[in-house]
């Protein structure tokens, strides 16, 4: 059983598709469409054309769309070569890849749900998020909890990405503080990101109100295969519920490593990563084990 999994921010890179859209007639078509849609060259900051690229391509209103578009571009290729997933799941931004692909609804209106979003998201309450390596998912929660009591403001788990490996989210200072204190819980590595803001955390709470006005208007259609979702770790084809999830999803934790578990246990025993980087390739492996089959599609010489 096939799943197609599908990255989020963090796995854009300067000349992302590049090598696709010259190879593939139908991964430029995706592209041109992306150029189209959104009324401005994504591509050239995409493939490093613009001045401007590297620096741009990092901030969010432009690194989700990008990461959107490259990884339809791929999931195109695919198709035309009649490889169909069984089941696919996305990584936060990814989580929306992977709902286009299965057709709950059209690259286009995707696309341009993404670009809304990342606006949006763009605009939040400034805060940070940080890497935790090396605790129990209960340590870390307990850490966050007791942190956000004190009133420095919120800290909260983000993202589950794998077995010993939690992204917290929040206030600056409340993240400062749990740091220090995921560093005396022995923690092995406490690393924050490059993000430009508290992702999957409260703080995305006004950006999620004036996102549901977004999401009520986008055609939702009954997916052709199951989607695990991120706020649920559990697979559905129900329109009304991929609707209300992907609001949930702004403020809640992405439940990755869950999903993971969630899909080998419906019977997945392959996994391809489907667009930019192989992040996702490597929590398989620390997820499920070293022996969990997993290939990326995302560059010309992936497709053979």
């Amino acid at each position: 059983m096939l799943a197609y999994l599908f990255p989020g921010q963090g796995s854009q890179f300067v000349g992302m598709g590049a090598d696709l859209a010259l190879s593939f007639p139908e991964a430029k078509a995706v592209f041109d469409e992306a150029d189209a849609t959104l009324g401005f060259s994504l591509t050239s900051l995409m493939f490093g054309s613009a001045e401007d690229a590297e620096m741009r391509l990092t901030e969010t209103e432009y690194t989700q769309p990008a990461l959107y578009t490259h990884s339809l571009a791929a999931f195109a290729i695919l198709e035309a070569r009649g490889q169909h997933p069984a089941v696919t799941a996305g990584h936060s931004l990814g989580e929306y890849s992977a709902l286009a692909a299965a057709g709950a609804f059209s690259f286009t209106d995707g696309l341009r749900v993404v670009r809304r979003r990342s606006e949006l998201m763009a605009e939040a309450r400034a805060g940070t998020m940080v890497a935790v390596l090396g605790l129990e998912d209960a340590a870390v929660e307990q850490i966050c909890t007791d942190v956000s009591a004190a009133g420095d403001g919120v800290v909260v788990p983000a993202n589950y990405n794998a077995p010993g490996q939690v992204v917290v989210s929040g206030d600056v200072a409340a993240v400062e503080r749990a740091m220090d204190a995921f560093s005396e819980a022995s923690a092995k590595r406490v690393l924050p990101l490059s993000v430009s803001g508290a992702f999957h955390s409260p703080l995305m709470a006004d950006a999620q109100a004036a996102f549901a006005a977004t999401l009520d208007a986008l055609d939702i259609q009954t997916p052709r295969c199951p989607v695990v979702l991120n706020v649920t770790a559990a697979p559905t084809t129900d329109p009304d519920e991929i609707r209300r999830r992907l609001i949930e999803q702004l403020t809640a934790p992405v439940r990755w490593s869950q999903s993971l578990s969630r899909i080998q246990d419906d019977g997945a025993t392959r996994f391809v990563e489907v667009g930019s980087g192989k992040v996702l390739s490597g929590l398989v492996k620390r997820t499920l084990g070293r022996q969990a089959d997993t290939a990326q599609a995302g560059a010309v010489d992936n497709f053979g």
